[in-house]
C-alpha cells in the first residue's frame, strides 16, 4: 500500500531528548557510558523518543568545558565505566565506588579519584594475557591523532601544564630529538592513555549501538573553534594563527551587543583559512568524518562564523576591537552536503549567513526562550523563535539549550508583563508553562524537537548546565536524580510525541 503525503511527513517529524553523558546517574560521582546509561535511554524509548543529543565528547580541561577539550578527536576518559571493564579483559581491580549516585559532579575529586583507578586500569589490560588483537587494530587505524594525543596528555600530567606554548622550545616546536626523548621517558603513561581512548571507544561504539537498537539516533556536537591548550593546536601552527614563536595571533570571540557592551572574547586560535584550502579542507573534512562515525547526526557549533568570523588582534582584554573576517562559506560546507547535521544558526545572523544555510540545506536552530527577548519592553509577534513564524519544516526547535536557564528557571525570573505574555502565548496558569512550551514545539510543523532532561522533570535554574562566560563549580556538573524522575513525566512526554506525529 502506498504512503500518503501525511504519513511521509510524519516519518521525518522526530522527538529527542538534550542530555550529556556525564549528567546520567553514577556511583562514581560523574555520569558514564554503562547501565544506568541503558537504563535511561530503555526509558526514553518506551517514551517513543527518538534521539538523543550530546555535548562534544572530548577530553576537558581547565573549567571541564565540553567546548573546549584538550583534543578534537579523543574521547572523554572520565566517562569510561569502570564496571564495565571486567569485559575486556580487566580484572576488578577498585575496592568500593564513590557512592555519589546523584548530585552536581565535583570534577576534581572524581579525576583524582576516578583517573588514578582509570589508569590502573589500564596498566592491568596491558600486563594481562587477554587478546590485545582489537587493541592493536584500534591503534593503528587511530595512530593519526591517538599518538600525537597520549604524548601531549602524557607531558600535560608531567608538567603540570596545558599550556604547549609555554613548555620549552624544542619540545614547543616539536624537535625530533625533544619529542623521542619525552616518549622515551613518558612511555608507560603514553600506552596508559592509549589504552583509555581504546576502553572508552569500544564502551561509547556499543552503546551507540544500544541506541540505534532501540530506535533512538544520537546527535553530537561540534564546536568550530578548538582550545589554545590542546594538541590539535600544538600539532598543527599552520591551521592557526600562530606565529613563529608558537603565540597566538588571532583571537576568537563574537562583538559588542545588546547583551554585552564588550562583546565575547573566547580566546580560542582563529583559523588560517588559506591553509586550510591548500589540502581542500583535509583536516575539517576528517573532523566532521570521524565524528560522523560516532553519532549519527552532528550539530556544528557557531555555525555563522563560516561565513565571517569575529577576530580580535592578540593582546587585547575584550572583544572590541575586532573586526569581522571572511570565512570560508560553501567552499567548505559543500563537502558535507548529503550529511546529516544541524547549522547551530542563533544569535544575530545576516542575510550573508541565511543564504549560506539555505545552499548548504542544513536545518537550523529555533529557541522557545528566544521568541519573549525583551530588548525594547515589547513582544514582537514577527518573532522567529516564534512557532507560528516557523517558515519551514527543516528546523531543530528547542525549548532551550545546554546555554540557558532551565525553561522553569527561565519562566521564574521573567518580569510580570512579559510572564504574562507566556502564559497567554501558551494559554496556561503558571504551573503549566513549561509543559505547554514542550507542547507547542511538538505540535509545530519542525521536523525535530529537541528537550533538555531538565524541562522534562520542570527543574528550575539549580539544575542549569551552564552559564556562558563564567567559569565555576556548577557548569557543566548537573546529573539527574532518578528519585525526581517521576513515571508520568516520560509518561506525559510520550503522549504528546504520538498525539503530535512523533512516535
Amino acid at each position: 500500500m502506498a504512503k500518503n503525503k501525511s504519513d511521509m511527513a510524519s516519518e521525518n517529524r522526530k522527538c529527542g531528548v538534550l542530555l550529556h553523558p556525564t549528567s546520567f546517574p553514577s556511583p562514581f560521582g560523574i555520569g558514564d557510558l554503562g547501565k544506568e546509561a541503558r537504563q535511561t535511554l530503555s526509558m526514553l524509548a518506551d517514551s517513543k523518543v527518538r534521539l538523543w543529543q550530546v555535548l562534544p565528547l572530548g577530553p576537558t580541561g581547565y573549567g571541564d568545558s565540553p567546548y573546549a577539550a584538550r583534543s578534537t578527536f579523543a574521547g572523554n576518559e572520565l566517562m569510561i565505566d569502570l564496571r564495565s571493564l571486567e569485559e575486556l579483559g580487566v580484572p576488578k581491580h577498585y575496592e568500593d565506588e564513590l557512592n555519589q549516585v546523584s548530585g552536581r559532579v565535583d570534577y576534581s575529586a572524581v579525576y583524582s579519584r576516578k583517573m588514578v583507578l582509570l589508569k590502573e586500569a589500564a596498566t592491568l589490560f596491558s600486563q594481562s594475557t587477554c587478546s590485545k588483537k582489537a587493541y592493536n587494530a584500534f591503534c593503528k587505524e587511530n595512530a593519526w591523532w591517538l599518538d600525537d594525543y597520549a604524548l601531549y596528555q602524557s607531558i600535560v600530567n608531567n608538567k603540570c601544564e596545558s599550556r604547549w606554548f609555554v613548555w620549552e622550545e624544542g619540545l614547543k616546536k616539536r624537535d625530533k630529538k625533544t619529542l623521542d626523548s619525552y616518549k622515551k621517558k613518558l612511555s608507560s603513561e603514553i600506552e596508559q592513555y592509549k589504552v583509555l581512548q581504546y576502553f572508552f571507544f569500544t564502551q561509547w561504539n556499543a552503546l551507540h549501538k544500544y541506541a540505534n537498537d532501540l530506535g533512538i539516533q544520537i546527535i553530537g556536537d561540534i564546536p568550530i573553534y578548538v582550545a589554545a591548550d590542546s594538541v590539535d593546536a600544538w600539532t598543527a601552527w599552520e591551521l592557526f594563527e600562530i606565529d613563529e614563536n608558537g603565540d597566538q595571533t588571532g583571537l576568537a570571540g563574537c562583538p559588542p551587543d545588546a547583551f554585552s557592551t564588550t562583546g565575547q572574547l573566547w580566546g580560542n586560535p582563529t583559523y588560517r583559512w588559506e591553509n586550510h584550502k591548500k589540502d581542500d579542507y583535509a583536516w575539517w573534512r576528517r573532523r566532521v568524518e570521524m565524528t560522523l562515525k560516532m553519532v549519527d547526526i552532528v550539530r556544528i557549533d557557531h555555525f555563522r562564523g563560516f561565513e565571517s568570523y569575529w577576530r580580535v588582534p592578540s593582546g587585547e582584554s575584550t572583544a572590541e576591537n575586532g573586526a569581522w573576517l571572511p570565512g570560508p562559506g560553501m567552499d567548505l560546507l559543500k563537502h558535507f552536503k548529503g550529511k546529516s547535521l544541524i547549522a547551530e544558526d542563533l544569535g544575530v545572523i545576516t542575510d550573508e549567513v541565511k543564504e549560506m544555510k539555505k545552499k548548504s540545506t542544513f536545518p537550523g536552530m529555533k529557541v522557545l526562550q528566544f521568541a519573549f527577548e525583551n530588548r525594547d519592553g515589547a513582544f514582537n509577534t514577527q518573532n522567529v523563535a516564534l512557532p507560528h513564524n516557523y517558515e519551514s519544516r527543516n528546523c531543530v526547535a528547542y525549548t532551550g539549550t545546554h546555554d540557558n536557564q532551565t525553561s522553569r528557571g527561565w519562566y521564574n525570573t521573567l518580569d510580570p508583563y512579559f510572564k504574562d505574555l507566556v502564559r497567554r502565548y501558551l494559554q496556561c496558569p503558571d504551573e503549566e508553562v513549561v509543559w505547554q512550551m514542550i507542547r507547542v514545539l511538538l505540535s509545530s510543523v519542525a521536523d525535530t524537537v529537541i528537550i533538555p532532561m531538565q524541562d522534562i522533570m520542570g527543574l528550575d535554574d539549580s539544575a542549569r548546565m551552564n552559564q556562558p562566560s563564567t567559569v565555576g563549580s556548577s557548569n557543566w556538573s548537573w546529573r539527574y536524580d532518578p528519585a525526581l524522575m517521576q513515571d508520568w513525566m516520560l509518561s506525559r512526554l510520550g503522549e504528546m510525541i504520538a498525539i503530535y506525529g512523533r512516535a
